[in-house]
């Protein structure tokens, strides 16, 4: 009697997490935006002072999803209100990485390009 075959295909939900180079590709690069984003916030809440700085900080640092930060970029921007240069780059740099994560966040104003 001659030994069974080996099993060529196995079903895709017997491999949890297996996938093809793409799909793997693309949630590196999802990730890595994740964690430059992610640093960027921590930046921009890094010399926050008082216990609204010690709140923000906290909840940056526990984000696990880009949803987490989504949720978290009206407080972030309510404690960077002012016009000093730093605040204005960090803003501006929250901005450029939201974007980058989130692009279709803009608000739609009608006017845009042909």
């Amino acid at each position: 009697m001659l030994p069974a075959a080996p099993r060529h295909f196995m079903p895709s939900l017997a491999l949890p997490g297996a996938g093809l180079p793409h799909d793997r590709m693309a949630r590196v690069a999802a990730r890595r935006a994740f964690v430059t984003l992610k640093h960027t916030f921590q930046q921009a809440v890094a010399g926050l002072e008082g216990h609204d700085g010690n709140w923000l900080r906290n909840q940056v640092r526990s984000a696990e999803e880009p949803t987490d930060l989504w949720l978290l970029r009206s407080p972030v921007f309510e404690a960077l209100a002012g016009n000093t240069l730093a605040l204005r780059q960090h803003r501006q740099a929250l901005r450029r990485g939201l974007d980058s994560l989130f692009p279709d966040s803009e608000q739609t104003t009608g006017f845009g390009p042909f």
